[in-house]
């Protein structure tokens, strides 16, 4: 992804939005998937999100916020890691379990539908949600929604209130980190909280270091056998 790709996800979260004493930095991965349309981009997200990740403890960093519901790479970079690494996907799924009975996941196109599977079934979430839902257009992953505003939030709020009123939601996850432009207008014209996944994730991140905490090394032991010097090969 280009400077204005990774700009455009940074805007995310404004300077108001971030607490004082933090500052959030958006670094792209070196290479991998192109839209995440597929097992075989799914296997490259993880990989490749693990790779830009693991030097952020030595760097001085207090904590890793993955920019992509898929969580890609989550499991493995806390086993790698001390600092806490925040997924947006359980950390919205969770927040949105806290908010009402039922949540539906809001995406772009039906193509991301595995990445939802993937994560809600590692979770043991699937009780909790109501149902996966697309407007079935193909995402922008570096444009992201701007200059589609009129068309794609309609698209949106019309699916939300199909959602609601079919599937029994009472609060909308969108599925993606690429989609934070429409989260506002969605809160205001939905009767139910909209979660902003990367804004959520944010935020608990914070909470994390904030309080002190990390994940348990019992649950994501670290490798006894190390092996950076081979992953990094794959930068070459």
């Amino acid at each position: 992804m280009d400077s204005a790709g990774v700009a455009n996800r940074a805007l995310q979260l404004p300077d108001d939005f971030v607490a004082g004493g933090f500052r959030p930095e958006f670094a792209a991965v070196r290479w991998g998937a192109a839209l995440g349309d597929s097992y075989h981009d799914m296997l490259l997200m993880d990989w490749t999100v693990f790779q830009a990740g693991i030097d952020a403890e030595d760097e001085g960093y207090a904590g890793v916020l993955i920019d992509t519901v898929s969580d890609s790479g989550l499991r493995a970079l806390r086993s790698r890691l001390s600092i806490p690494v925040v997924g947006p996907g359980e950390a919205a799924f969770a927040t949105a379990m806290m908010l009402g009975k039922k949540f539906t996941v809001l995406t772009m196109w039906p193509q991301w539908f595995p990445l939802y599977e993937k994560t809600l079934t590692e979770y043991g979430w699937w009780s909790r949600c109501a149902s996966l839902r697309s407007i079935d257009t193909r995402p922008d992953v570096t444009e992201l929604l701007a200059g589609k505003e009129e068309v794609i939030f309609a698209k949106l709020k019309a699916e939300a209130e199909k959602a609601i009123a079919q599937d029994g939601a009472d609060v909308i996850v969108l599925g993606s980190t690429t989609m934070h432009q429409s989260a506002q207008y969605l809160a205001a014209n939905l009767p139910v909280p909209v979660l902003n996944p990367g804004q959520v994730a944010y935020k608990q991140l914070e909470l994390l270091i904030g309080l002190g905490l990390s994940h348990s090394k019992k649950a994501f032991p670290s490798p006894e056998v190390g092996k950076d010097a081979d992953i990094r090969k794959g930068w070459a």
